[in-house]
């Protein structure tokens, strides 16, 4: 696999990153059970960033409140060092914001070069929300057509046959815990991966987890400039995220990111990395569920907890 050492080089300076925290306060452990929720900003100066962190803090539960909802946020930013945390070391089920993981990898494991590898499926291989690979069953598709078609379209065959260059769901586990994340657990296929239910570890991660990875693959030097490029433009250009972390800040921001629905308890997430235009990149991931296992996914609580999180780093 190429660019060892680089992907070395990425994890020592997110593993330094986050050393030293501003404030103790307990985030929630990795096992999805329930604990305080609290907010942190950091660093900066401390009675400011104190204040931020319950301003931000309270922002994130009114929404919980409001939409009957778990909330989970990790964001930095990346030209400051500054976090905004919520929940961020509380499972989540990530459904689909896999997809730009995913897509990171096979552009990891196969280069630009290996893009226009050519794979074929059958009508078997059709699985619930393939709007994309259903349309060229006969033709088959590249293997960079199958990566827009998962990042832009969250297209579920895609990202099986994603799975399939990457040795399955633990294929990609064991590139994100080559990035230094022990905490993403990759267990199924689409569209079983969605059907999380409160307290099942499998095809979990936590908005930490998932940030970092993103920005490894996105602003860090695991890919090549070029691979690098590419995996932006997908998520610049994604389909399927006008209402979510887009929606929730400025207009003259871009926002490059992948969304993700569950089945069940309302599962609504998004992954993002956003540019200011004035400023350095801010990663974020934002991980919700809701109470109820027939509830609704809700956009705006997304969006409103975005909105909550620029205003936390502005």
């Amino acid at each position: 696999m190429k660019h060892t050492r680089a992907r070395r080089t990425v994890l020592g300076a997110l593993a330094t990153f986050c050393l030293v925290p501003l404030m103790a306060c307990a985030e929630g452990d990795s096992s999805g059970s329930s604990s305080p929720s609290t907010a942190t900003t950091k660093p900066a100066g401390a009675a400011k960033s104190a204040d931020t962190a319950k301003q931000s803090a309270r922002g994130f539960k009114k929404l919980e409140r409001e939409f009957d909802a778990r909330l989970g946020v990790y964001a930095v930013d990346t030209g400051t060092g500054r976090e905004v945390t919520y929940n961020a070391g509380e499972r989540f089920a990530y459904n689909s914001t896999f997809k730009a993981l995913a897509a990171g990898a096979v552009l990891d494991k196969y280069s630009l070069g290996g893009l226009d590898r050519k794979v074929t499926y059958s009508k078997d291989d059709l699985v619930p929300n393939s709007p994309v690979t259903e349309k060229h069953v006969k033709t088959g598709m590249t293997l960079g057509e199958l990566c827009d078609a998962a990042v832009r379209y969250s297209d579920n065959t895609a990202a099986n046959l994603l799975f399939d260059k990457l040795g399955g769901p633990k294929g990609l586990d064991a590139a994100l815990e080559d990035l230094g994340d022990d905490v993403t657990q990759m267990d199924r296929r689409e569209p079983d991966l969605s059907t999380w239910v409160p307290g099942e570890k499998r095809d979990t991660s936590t908005p930490r987890a998932l940030a970092k990875d993103l920005r490894a693959f996105v602003l860090g030097d695991v890919l090549g400039k070029g691979e690098r490029a590419q995996l932006t433009k997908w998520l610049r250009t994604n389909t399927t995220g006008d209402h979510t972390i887009r929606a929730g800040v400025p207009g003259n921001w871009v926002v490059g990111d992948k969304t993700g629905t569950g089945s069940y308890y309302g599962a609504r997430n998004d992954i993002a990395v956003v540019w200011p235009p004035d400023g350095a990149p801010i990663v974020m991931a934002i991980l919700s569920n809701r109470a109820k296992k027939d509830a609704e996914p809700d956009d705006k609580l997304i969006a409103e907890a975005a909105s909550v999180t620029v205003d936390s780093l502005s």
